[in-house]
């Protein structure tokens, strides 16, 4: 069995997801897992955590002929890529300037680009076609916009919801932290209520604010969203049209094998 190992490296958690290439171009995703993103911790620390998810999921490290990495934590690139030689004998590809996404990308400084906004556009557009508007719910909430000749415009960054709510209970003596969900009713009765309402239909109304003002410019833009909160979000969105979990990492593999398929025609 050939797998692929898709990591995405985000500031809260590192997703992992792998593919079985034996299964032809549409390689299924068996599996993923979340790790929560520590700078601190070690390489053995990441490989024992590695190990003990493949061995409850029946795989063995010795399967994973290639990995794919996407990372907007640079301290944890070395780390990584420890991680990859050591557990799993491999030498990562990493999204960075130069990788073939097959995308064309119009901001003035490609560099600044975080590899997960690029990877989400490239698994849109694949999945839905151009024009799109992808929106990641993360650490921060971000909204890439690709046109109808699936060029890559840029975007919009805006703080994450759980950042927004950890900011307002460290920053309000006598707020308590509270569980982000939507609330049974739009006018609370106790402050818990009030602050999940006002989080909540605060954010959706952010969320609908900048998606209604990019489908002005862009009429006709499919609206696809990930992350964490996407599914919470998207059910009172009146602009998010699909939701998928695995966005990101669907875009990992397609890049992997689209530079995959140059280099195969290089060296052929």
């Amino acid at each position: 069995m050939s797998l692929l190992l898709a990591v995405d490296v985000g500031n809260t958690n590192i997703v992992l997801g792998v593919f079985d290439l034996s299964k032809g171009p549409k390689a299924p995703l068996m599996c993923s897992w979340r790790l929560a993103t520590s700078r601190e911790r070690t390489v053995d620390e990441y490989g024992l955590s590695t190990l003990a998810l493949f061995r409850h999921q029946g795989l063995e490290t010795a399967q994973i002929k290639h990995m794919v990495v996407s990372s907007v934590v640079p301290p944890l690139h070395p780390v990584m890529e420890s991680w990859a030689h050591t557990y799993f004998n491999v030498d990562p590809l990493w999204i960075e300037p130069g990788v073939k996404t097959g995308l064309k990308v119009l901001i003035e400084n490609p560099a600044e680009l975080g590899a997960d906004r690029l990877v989400n556009a490239v698994a849109g557009i694949e999945k839905y076609g151009a024009p799109l508007i992808a929106v990641d719910f993360g650490t921060a909430t971000t909204f890439d916009v690709v046109n109808a000749k699936k060029e890559y415009l840029g975007g919009l960054i805006a703080p994450g919801l759980k950042i927004s709510a950890e900011a307002l209970f460290q920053r309000a003596s006598r707020l308590p932290r509270i569980e982000i969900t939507e609330p049974e009713r739009l006018v609370g009765r106790n402050t818990v209520q009030a602050m999940q309402s006002g989080i909540f239909y605060g954010y959706v109304g952010l969320v609908d604010g900048i998606l209604q003002r990019l489908l002005r410019e862009h009429p006709g833009a499919t609206v696809v969203a990930t992350g964490g909160l996407a599914k919470v979000i998207a059910q009172s969105s009146e602009f998010i049209q699909h939701v998928e979990p695995d966005l990101t990492l669907e875009g990992l593999r397609l890049i992997w094998q689209r530079n995959e398929q140059a280099r195969a025609r290089h060296t052929g």
